[in-house]
Parts: structure tokens; sequence; C-alpha cells
């Protein structure tokens, strides 16, 4: 499978730390020592899920080789819905007007692009897709409780977008060398790690230190799970990146793993944690950063609780 483009829409406001200290008590030093934020992003009164989808579909098609119109599978994966009805893949879908295609929508929280990922994987080799749009759109302040002192400072929003193709279509495709989830709702505390419940409290995190400690644990793992099946080390990787939800559990994994920080990219110091959208939202980010042959590790824990990753070969 190869990632033909990749696009990202980030909304332009900024909320800072000093914010919070009057809404929730926590001091601007107290957050950025604990989480690494110093500011994170929210949409504007009229943006959402679906908007910022449709930002993100148009950055990627805007540098795509091929046009909406081959698209025969369209996939939206996260956890904030706008509409849980009309999907954002149908939205989409309606919008570029793309007619003959497969459209639904995958969730598995902070795991759900690399769930989004594999399932495309699993169409293009089942013969039932040739290329596919993976769109990921994460509206957290929409559900988050700016008040919570246990994680209402944490929520940013942002969407990234994929177009993918089951065969290589122009020389700067990118290869998925592998991929793998796996569903953790055993371990830990689980699937009361951290919850979404829209009409009683929103997003919330009762045991940040259960998050912490298996968020570290389980991204090892996947890590070491898709190097193995390809016979790759850490080592060979240029670059890597988590998921963005705590500077210290990128500081922690990095430590684990016995490599420097500057092997891992970020953004959560200016964009929070922007969901399942964040580790694919800062490979794109960085998407003209990269150099041919350079290999690009990305690794996620979602509440629930789940993990997976997957490794680019610029």
């Amino acid at each position: 499978m190869y990632i033909n483009a990749i696009g990202h829409y980030i909304p332009p406001t900024r909320i800072g730390n000093d914010y919070f200290e009057k809404v929730n008590g926590l001091t601007p030093e107290w957050i950025e020592q604990r989480t690494g934020i110093v500011t994170r992003s929210k949409c504007a009164p009229d943006e959402n899920v679906n908007t910022m989808a449709f930002d993100a579909v148009e950055d990627a098609l805007s540098r795509c080789p091929y046009g909406e119109g081959e698209v025969d599978l369209i996939v939206a994966s996260g956890y904030c819905i706008y509409d849980s009805v009309a999907t954002v893949a149908h939205e989409v879908q309606r919008k570029w007007d793309i007619t003959g295609a497969k459209a639904f929508a995958v969730t598995s929280a902070c795991s759900s692009f690399i769930n989004g990922l594999e399932i495309v994987d699993a169409f293009f080799k089942a013969g039932m897709a040739t290329k596919a749009l993976l769109i990921c759109s994460e509206h957290n302040t929409y559900f988050s409780n700016d008040a919570d002192p246990k994680c209402g400072h944490l929520w940013g929003d942002g969407a990234v977008a994929c177009c993918l193709s089951a065969e290589r279509v122009a020389d700067s495709d990118h290869k998925v060398l592998a991929i793998m989830t796996e569903g953790l709702g055993q371990v830990g505390k689980g699937t009361g790690g951290v919850k979404l419940r829209p009409r009683e409290e929103g997003i919330t995190m009762p045991d940040g230190r259960d998050v912490f400690l298996n968020a570290c644990r389980y991204m090892i793992y996947a890590l070491r799970d898709v190097l193995g099946s390809t016979g790759l080390q850490v080592n060979d990787m240029t670059k890597l990146i988590t998921h963005q939800a705590n500077k210290r559990i990128v500081a922690q994994v990095a430590h684990m793993l016995e490599l420097p920080m500057e092997r891992f990219l970020n953004n959560i110091e200016e964009l929070g944690n922007t969901g399942s959208a964040s580790a694919a939202l800062v490979f794109s980010q960085h998407r003209d950063d990269f150099s041919k042959g350079d290999k690009v590790a990305l690794m996620v824990f979602g509440g629930g609780y789940s993990c997976g990753a997957f490794i680019v070969e610029i």
C-alpha cells in the first residue's frame, strides 16, 4: 500500500495555558511541566468535524497525482462526530460527488487512524478497492470540559487526510511497510481509562497514571511488532512519531528505547492532544522535510484501550 498524498487542517485559534488558571486553577507552569503543552488548537464557532475534514481532504487532493474520481473507498476514522448517521466519509463523498465508492466510519479511540489504515490495506489486498481516501478529524474541544482539572487543559482540534493506493502510482509515493493494531480492552483500566459521553461529562480521563503507564508500554510493544515483521531495527528509523497525548509520554518512550528526543517529531507543545489525528498530523506537517529512503515509524495508544503502529518508507 502507498501513501500518494497527505494533507491536514489545523484551526488557527490557539488557547494558552493562562486561560486554564482562570477556569480550573492550574498554573501555566504546572500544565507545561506535566504535559509539555503551551497552547492548543481550537475550532472557531463555524468549524466542526466536517469542515476540518473538507479542508484536510482538499489539501491532500491538491498534492495527489490523480483526481477524486478514481477513489473507490472512503474511510472516516476517529471518535469525535458531528453526525453519527451522515458520517465524515459520506459528507466527503457528497462534497466531491464521488460516485460508486464504498463509504463508512471506524473508531477505536486514539488508535482510529491506524485502524482505518489497516482496513484500507485489507480492502486493497482483497481486491475490493484500488484507491482510497482515509480521513481523521477530531473536534475535541466540542466535547471537553475546560473546568476539569484532570484533563480539561489537554485537548486540541485538527484533521488529516490521506490518498492511498494499492499499487505505486508516482515516484513521490510513500510505501507503507507494515501496520498493526490490537485491542487492549482487558488491560489496566481499559474501557474506563478515557471516556467520551456527550450527554454526561464530555471527555474525561479518570486515571491519568494508568493511561500514562500503558501508553508507554504498548506503543513500544506495537513498534516492536511492526519492526519484527519487516526485519528492521529501531535505529533504522529516521524519525519516530508517537500519539501526542503528553510530552512526558514521548520522553519516557524515548528513554525506554534508549533514543534521544531529537529522533522524535512532536506538535503537542502548540496543538495539545488532537486525538487519533495527532501522529498522522505530525507526519503531514513534516511531509516536505523527509528525504527519499527515510523510514518513519508512527505509534499510537488509545483509550479503551488499544494500540497500533505503522512504518512508512519515503
